[in-house]
């Protein structure tokens, strides 16, 4: 750090000691996911599949959800920059109401409309229906889960990440814990595979909401930040939390319906081709969720840094978070090209789905450091008040490329042409989120 300027070294220390516990939150999240798979491939790579396709549907609400309850944490992070503390705990109380509201309204629409859906996407024989009553659990456990995010991005904006991480491996635990015993069955309740899993996760969710709550409301300074207070009306405020979250949520939507679109067209190849793209797409989805952390991470100190007026803050804050996604992403790279073979192995051990799943786990270190400077730069635009021009550039990359690109390529060379897809929208993303941070900053009044 000896050619970093004194300013740019505190940023980059105030990143890192904000983003570890942040990222390893994040890892948690995916970890449970995981679990779910690994214990669920061990068990039947058709059960696999089953779980795969339920979580699609699930994924699209979950991801747009999470985007719109993300102006808990920018706004937590303004008003501690403006200096006004004790009306933070609104924002909270703001963020938990929109949970559970968004949550229940899911978890309804998901057990009326999922199984539908899934009826009518043109899977393979017998997919459709297996993977109906695991998305039905799935959906239960949609109020918890959200309530537990709303509550760490307070807690993250606070300053106080770590309460979330310790949280969160303490649910995966009790989720691993359910799934040795529910897949296989141990206990002889007359449920296994995939459905059981999914009943496995929805009590860690729900477990987790629960302690994160409490945690929030026993904190010595809950009575200070607001948190017991019913907040005075504040229609900007409320407006731009509401603004920041249709924006986040709009282009979480987005990219993440494309991912989905992306499983259904596996689910046309083929079985194994399905699972092999579960796979594929759950080691990506864990190796994403560094940059989600630091993604996170670097919005807070944007968001500060715009609270306070300091447009230098905002620039520096954003490109020391960029700078640190690719040296990592790129470290994470070079570990899972040739540990591919192994990485997939720990999956399932049928050769005839490694063959498929293998090379494809290769091709998708390409786009690791794409990926990872796009969700930064996102966050970091959003946090500094740029609510719509990313989700404008993520439609142009996700929709009006990947998505034609992914369908016509799979279709030539399977699951290595969804993967070639992806690269392709990461670079594109990366290159249009990156100029436009640089460009909005540049705006803002240089403190």
């Amino acid at each position: 750090m000896t050619g970093l300027s004194l300013k740019t070294r505190a940023t980059l220390q105030d990143l890192l000691h904000l983003a570890w516990p942040v990222v390893m939150a994040r890892i948690g999240i995916m970890t449970m996911g995981l679990t779910d798979v690994i214990v669920v491939g061990n068990f039947s790579g058709l059960e696999l599949a089953f779980s795969s396709l339920a979580l699609a549907p699930t994924s699209i609400i979950i991801t747009t959800a999470v985007g719109l309850m993300m102006g808990v944490q920018v706004m937590t992070a303004r008003l501690l920059g403006e200096g006004r503390r004790s009306e933070v705990g609104g924002v909270l109380r703001r963020g938990v109401t929109y949970s559970l509201q968004l949550g229940f309204a899911s978890m309804f629409g998901l057990i009326l409309l999922g199984p539908w859906a899934l009826q009518h996407m043109g899977l393979a024989d017998g997919l459709a229906e297996g993977a109906s009553p695991v998305l039905v659990v799935f959906a239960l456990s949609m109020p918890g889960y959200l309530v537990s995010v709303a509550a760490q991005f307070f807690l993250e904006a606070m300053h106080r990440p770590r309460a979330g991480m310790w949280a969160m491996w303490i649910a995966n635990g009790l989720n691993l814990a359910l799934n040795l015993l529910l897949v296989p069955d141990l206990l002889g309740i007359g449920l296994d595979g995939a459905v059981a899993s999914a009943w496995a996760t929805f009590v860690a969710r729900t477990s987790l909401a629960v302690f994160l709550i409490v945690y929030i409301l026993r904190l010595p300074e809950a009575r200070a930040l607001g948190v017991f207070n019913r907040p005075k009306r504040d229609r900007p405020a409320e407006r731009e939390q509401r603004k920041i979250g249709y924006g986040a949520g709009s282009s979480y939507f987005i990219e993440v319906g494309a991912f989905a679109a992306m499983t259904f067209i596996a689910g046309q190849l083929g079985a194994i081709e399905t699972s092999a793209w579960a796979i594929v797409l759950n080691v990506s989805a864990m190796v994403f969720m560094l940059p989600m952390g630091l993604a996170s991470a670097t919005a807070v100190l944007v968001g500060q840094a715009h609270g306070a007026r300091d447009g230098r803050g905002v620039m520096r804050a954003g490109l020391v978070g960029i700078g640190v996604v690719t040296a990592l992403t790129l470290l994470v790279a070079l570990v899972v090209w040739p540990a591919a073979p192994l990485i997939a192995s720990a999956y399932n051990r049928d050769p005839e789905l490694l063959a498929v799943v293998i090379p494809a786990l290769v091709l998708t270190t390409l786009f690791f450091v794409a990926d990872g400077i796009q969700v930064v730069s996102a966050s970091a635009n959003r946090a500094a008040g740029d609510v719509w021009w990313p989700t404008i550039m993520h439609f142009t990359s996700y929709s009006l490329i990947m998505m034609p690109l992914g369908w016509w390529w799979a279709h030539e060379v399977g699951v290595n042409g969804l993967v070639w897809a992806i690269i392709v929208a990461s670079l594109v993303s990366a290159v249009l989120l990156t100029g436009r941070f640089v460009r909005v900053a540049r705006r803002l009044p240089q403190g």
